[in-house]
């Protein structure tokens, strides 16, 4: 009755190396804009009811409703640092909006006034060879 746990953390473990070395390490993309999400809430309650039940069906059902039910709540405490309230230039933000308007992203309307400018900036050099 600890199979959803192991897995998580080797899930978790993969991603975490993944968003490290491939958007940090080759693109220098702001890691705290791609972290993974957290799972263990859900496999921690998954597992313990397949303890409880001792029946692979019922885990399944109410398992599953409670693996979905705990994802969004879970994944609270990563997401609500970023919701603060900060002051800047006169105005207020939350963390993510200011995070958000200091690194312009393809596809955001600042990126296509910078491409109408005649700046086009890509990220071909850092991940193709």
């Amino acid at each position: 009755p600890f199979g959803a746990v192991v897995s998580v953390l080797g899930l978790l473990l993969g991603e975490w190396v993944n968003r490290y070395m491939n958007f940090w390490g080759w693109t220098y993309f702001p890691v705290n804009f791609v972290f993974p999400s957290n799972l263990m809430p859900g496999a921690i309650v998954l597992d313990v009811i397949l303890m409880l039940s001792n029946s692979v069906a019922l885990t399944a059902v109410v398992g599953g409703l409670a693996w979905g039910l705990l994802f969004y709540p879970g994944n609270w405490p990563i997401i609500a640092p970023l919701h603060i309230p900060v002051e800047y230039n006169g105005m207020m933000f939350t963390l993510a909006d200011l995070q958000g308007y200091h690194y312009v992203r393809t596809g955001t309307p600042e990126y296509i006034r910078m491409v109408e400018k005649g700046t086009l900036r890509t990220f071909g050099k850092d991940v193709a060879p």
